[in-house]
């Protein structure tokens, strides 16, 4: 039973990481530099509503699993990797929360307007949010597998 709880916690892990690799590395990059902020703000706010609905579901699945494969655990006797994965999720969850509560509702809002000065400014301040639950997330990956 642990190895599927453990599947599954990987498996939104891969998924939430992988997304903002695709995001990041490859889709924004060639947005900004084809399209004009018409183009480019609705599709990227189309594109984030679907993966944020998949960062929902990751992060439900992740403090399902996590939480489950913790609670058989002597937490006094766990790798010190164990307990920076915790900490350093959680850290990413609150960023994805305010991520999704603050400038990403500004950007819809934005959007919806055709207001594109204010939906620039608003994919703009995710952005450096994004990068930071990116490395976040390969530094608790890191720890729990470095630091035993």
């Amino acid at each position: 039973m642990y190895e599927w709880f453990k599947f599954f916690h990987l498996a939104a892990g891969v998924i939430w990481l992988g997304g903002m690799a695709m995001v990041i590395l490859a889709l924004r990059p060639v947005v900004l530099t084809r399209w004009t902020p018409a183009e480019r703000l609705p599709f990227m706010t189309a594109v984030l509503s679907r993966f944020f609905a998949l960062v929902w579901l990751s992060i439900a699945i992740l403090m399902a699993t996590g939480l489950w494969m913790l609670s058989g655990a002597d937490m006094k006797l766990a790798p010190k990797g164990w307990h920076a994965m915790s900490g350093i999720g959680l850290l990413m969850c609150a960023i994805f929360a305010h991520i999704w509560f603050a400038p990403f509702r500004r950007l819809q809002a934005a959007v919806q307007a055709a207001d594109w000065p204010a939906a620039g400014k608003a994919l703009g301040q995710i952005h450096p949010l994004v990068l930071t639950n990116f490395t976040l997330g390969w530094l608790a990956v890191a720890a729990v597998i470095i630091w035993r």
